[in-house]
């Protein structure tokens, strides 16, 4: 049996400025559900696809998110990238799923998908708790 582990990189970032991004996704995220404007959920899955594909530092949210930890005076307190990392990969799949489901009227499943994304979002943005460690260990569980 899987011990409940999250993955470890041993390279550090500053969870604050997760927790920044966290806001501005769910705002985002937000804004899409009441305006139905597929720009906003374009926009997220290319700034996802950035900061997986490229780099974060090439990100407009993680551009913003740094800019409001810096205009907010917010201490940094570092945390291992791999779980944030994962929680990326795992974001950048639901927004797409998102999509898929909202462009194809999969109606029960686009609300399902989103109820959970914004909770772990708020997750994340509230208490610093991540989920990406959660599914991470049930995948290892289940999966590996």
């Amino acid at each position: 049996m899987s011990q409940k582990s999250c993955p470890i990189s041993f390279i550090q970032i500053d969870a604050n400025i997760v927790r920044i991004n966290a806001f501005y996704i769910l705002l985002l995220f937000s804004l899409y559900l009441i305006t139905q404007n597929k720009v906003i959920i374009l926009f997220l899955i290319i700034d996802f696809a950035i900061r997986i594909f490229l780099s974060k530092s090439y990100s407009p949210l993680f551009y913003l998110s740094s800019r409001t930890k810096e205009l907010l005076h917010v201490k940094s307190k570092l945390q291992d990238s791999a779980p944030k990392k994962l929680a990326t990969y795992f974001g950048f799949m639901f927004v797409v799923l998102l999509f898929l489901f909202d462009v194809l009227h999969v109606t029960t499943l686009f609300y399902i998908m989103s109820g959970i994304f914004m909770v772990c979002l708020f997750l994340e943005l509230a208490f610093d708790y991540c989920m990406g460690c959660k599914i991470y260990y049930l995948y290892k569980r289940f999966l590996v």
